[in-house]
């Protein structure tokens, strides 16, 4: 694993001192689809960057060692989530 953060940690060490209980078998589908539809990327959207930022987001993404739209998709992802919070000047 390159990078566990501390809820995905939590989650790792839940499941190895076996606190997972499985679930009814008519209970899958309901959850299988929600996972399904969570991590489905299926709108695209067009971005107009500086020649700049475009560069640095590369720069960075190669640094983390993902693809560029994983990073942009990350950092909107987060941002959503309030993760990442925004500044007033």
């Amino acid at each position: 694993m390159k990078y566990v953060d501390k809820e995905e940690k939590e989650l790792i060490e839940s499941y190895e001192k076996g606190e997972w209980k499985p679930i009814r078998k008519k209970d899958q589908k309901v959850y299988i689809r929600a996972a399904k539809e969570s991590v489905a990327k299926n709108k695209r959207i067009n971005i107009r960057l500086t020649p700049k930022d475009y560069h640095d987001i590369q720069v960075k993404a190669l640094e983390e060692g993902i693809p560029y739209q994983t990073l942009i998709s990350s950092l909107i992802h987060k941002y959503n989530k309030g993760k990442l919070k925004s500044f007033a000047k």
